[in-house]
């Protein structure tokens, strides 16, 4: 196979386009063979080797075989790709001969996280219609990030409330943050206002499955997910007050492998539970190869504590039926002969009790009314094992120690489960680590009108449910995935304060639009403000009383690289690529080993390249350090950072 490559390139050495440096344009070649090109089957075919490989005499005529050819050239055993040939050529890669490493032991960053192939076109309604655009998740070896993680210059600040948007004066703990930008250099960014600080994670990240729903394209290779999850969680856990706590959602994809390496970057002690959530009906789609699969309605959601010696929870209830809650319960206390005269009660049946009191027993309302009403009165026995009550005398109901006992067992009343839920008593449950209950109908309705995901959304209904069970009010809550918005919309309803951080330019049109929503705006009339004429009444808003108010401040990390990183992936033709290289060899910061008169030298091979492969290239060229604008660099008059913004990230970072 080698010397048949050889002899390739020794019979196509003199066509400029077809090897470069003394290495075969395979992309080239492969497109002439596939189009059958004059110029390239008129070197084939005067060559007896690749004629006797390549070409069928079919009753005289010769046949060239062009999918038996274009599998030969690319035969990765014996040829690299003219990419990978090109960007050697140039000094990009590196090699250092490494074996498999542990993830928790290297140093290696992956920067950008998944987007672009998943955004519907123009006019396209339904979740499998999505474009397939190439992303490349790179990444990095440590020594091409030695500032990647420095904090990050904040710019196009906003500050919205009901009275609509406004400049922003002055920056305080009390304010609420959404943050578009990278959300790993985000998080390096607020560590030093926020580490330490706050006491709920919670993150949706890509579920690695190559179908996601949302805006993001999930079709990680494993350890490239598994890298790319570690960065953000390690920069997470220093966010996170002593007592504070993670809650990771994923799949059953991931989920095993994300649980080993939050034992390693958290500790094994620091597991909390993995809740189990019901995050789909049993219909359409998961019904369509129940013959072969076990349809899957579950997600997960890992919960990690920074010190658990220092969690405190809020426990939280849920409303079940009588018969669920109380099923065991059959007594009744008879107070009717002395109600505050214990010697007097009678124990009787709670079927007795609807007797005595005319409870129709087929009319299940006037059964619950009495069962809610009588909840002191209707009881079950157990036994105490560090109590050793008398059982005599028989059926007599006898105080001890603040108890009630009768036989020797300990009264339990059906009034201890019962919680105020939503006004009502009800009777109640503690939540575990199943929740079947969390309502997954018409969340594509939450948020407004406005915010018309009808796929991707988390309810109201488990952030509630998350940041009751964690937090108090004016606690701080974090979400480096914000999505659609949910967990700072449900934060703000609930009176605590949030940072969300996105990457995606969906983050003004979805989250952003979502809490000015949540906000409210008012109308003024004659000069004087009025009470809001719209907030968001959907999710948990009745529930929690909601009546709008408050405000958030909106911000970006300071683009530089990231801007031709950008215009690089926007580029839908060759020309408007070169285009964009021209400007970047004059004002980008490029790749320490990338040499710009090599490239210039060898463009003609680079214009060869497939699109997505010139893409790959450029992309890889642009030095990652320099995406954003560094902090240390804000007086730096090549960002161009007007006199407002550094006074504002001054103010960010604590110098003034």
């Amino acid at each position: 196979m080698q010397n048949l490559q050889n002899e390739l390139i020794n019979i196509l050495q003199h066509e400029d386009a077809l090897v470069v440096d003394g290495q075969l344009n395979k992309n080239k070649i492969v497109e002439m063979a596939l189009q059958v090109d004059p110029q390239l089957i008129k070197h084939l075919i005067k060559h007896d080797t690749f004629k006797t490989h390549f070409f069928t005499d079919v009753e005289g005529v010769l046949v060239f075989d062009k999918i038996k050819f274009q599998r030969f050239v690319n035969n990765k055993s014996f040829l690299p790709d003219s990419y990978t040939a090109f960007k050697n050529k140039i000094g990009l890669t590196i090699n250092d001969g490494t074996t498999d490493n542990y993830i928790t032991t290297k140093n290696d960053v992956v920067l950008a996280w998944p987007h672009k192939d998943c955004v519907l076109e123009g006019g396209q309604t339904k979740e499998d219609q999505k474009r397939n655009e190439i992303f490349w998740n790179e990444t990095l070896a440590p020594d091409e990030i030695d500032r990647l993680l420095d904090p990050k210059v904040f710019t196009n600040w906003k500050k919205y409330d009901q009275q609509g948007e406004h400049e922003v004066t002055e920056i305080s703990d009390n304010d609420n943050l959404i943050i578009k930008g990278n959300n790993l250099l985000a998080l390096a960014s607020l560590k030093k206002r926020y580490a330490g600080k706050v006491k709920l994670i919670y993150i949706d990240p890509p579920y690695n499955t190559g179908n996601d729903s949302f805006l993001y394209n999930d079709s990680f290779n494993h350890s490239s997910w598994l890298t790319f999850m570690k960065n953000r969680l390690i920069l997470a856990k220093q966010l996170l007050r002593n007592d504070g706590l993670l809650f990771v959602q994923i799949n059953e994809n991931e989920q095993a492998y994300l649980s080993i390496l939050l034992d390693e970057l958290f500790g094994k002690e620091c597991y909390e539970a993995a809740i189990c959530v019901k995050m789909a009906h049993l219909s359409g789609p998961k019904m369509a190869h129940k013959e072969r699969n076990i349809p899957k309605v579950k997600e997960y959601i890992l919960m990690y504590s920074k010190n658990p010696d220092l969690v405190k929870l809020n426990p939280q209830y849920i409303e079940v039926s009588w018969d669920e809650a109380f099923y065991r319960y059959q007594s009744f206390i008879d107070k009717s002969e002395g109600e505050n005269e214990i010697e007097k009660w009678k124990p009787i049946s709670l079927k007795q009790a609807y007797k005595k009191f005319n409870i129709d027993e087929t009319n299940n309302e006037e059964v619950f009314d009495f069962n809610i009403s009588n909840a002191n009165k209707i009881f079950q026995t157990a036994i105490n094992r560090s109590k050793d009550y008398p059982k005599e005398p028989h059926n007599i109901f006898l105080k001890i120690d603040d108890k009630i006992v009768l036989n020797g067992r300990e009264l339990v009343f059906a009034s201890e489960k019962m919680m105020e839920i939503k006004g009502k008593q009800k009777p109640s449950s503690i939540i575990s680590d199943i929740w079947t209950d969390i309502g997954i109908n018409n969340v594509f309705q939450e948020g407004g009108k406005e915010i018309s995901l009808r796929f991707g959304k988390k309810p109201e209904m488990l952030l509630q449910r998350i940041i009751a069970l964690t937090t108090n009010e004016n606690d701080l809550v974090l979400d480096f995935f914000v999505g659609s918005g949910t967990t700072c919309a449900v934060a703000h309803k609930m009176k605590r304060r949030y940072i969300g951080i996105e990457q995606l330019d969906y983050i003004e049109p979805i989250p952003v639009s979502r809490l000015k929503g949540v906000i409210g705006e008012s109308e003024i009339k004659q000069g004087e403000l009025m009470p809001s004429i719209y907030y968001d009444q959907s999710g948990i808003s009745k529930e929690v009383n909601w009546q709008g108010g408050g405000s958030f401040i909106y911000c970006e990390l300071a683009k530089y690289n990231q801007t031709y990183a950008d215009q690089i992936l926007e580029a839908d033709s060759k020309e408007k690529l070169i285009a964009v290289w021209q400007e970047m060899k004059e004002k980008a910061f490029l790749s320490y080993q990338f040499d710009k008169q090599s490239f210039d030298e060898r463009i003609e091979a680079f214009k060869t390249l497939s699109l997505d492969d010139q893409k790959k290239f450029l992309l890889e060229v642009l030095d990652k350090n320099q995406l954003y604008v560094n902090y240390s660099e804000i007086a730096d008059e090549t960002f161009g950072i007007s006199k407002e913004d550094k006074r504002l990230n001054d103010m960010f970072y604590g110098k003034i």
